[in-house]
């Protein structure tokens, strides 16, 4: 789940906000705050999974 939040947010250029109401539309209620924690704790840990496969 934190995984696909972080990946809509950086993939397709969404703001915290639009990420939330995608999520909502799906089913999943977070708050945009949420989304940014979640990015500044374990954004750097997907980047560096995603550089290890290139």
């Amino acid at each position: 789940m934190i995984r696909l939040v972080a990946l809509m947010y950086v993939r397709f250029s969404r703001s915290l906000r639009n990420v939330e109401d995608l999520l909502f539309e799906r089913g999943i209620d977070i708050c945009h705050e949420t989304v940014r924690l979640w990015w500044n704790r374990f954004g750097p840990m997907f980047a560096g999974d995603i550089r290890r496969q290139w």
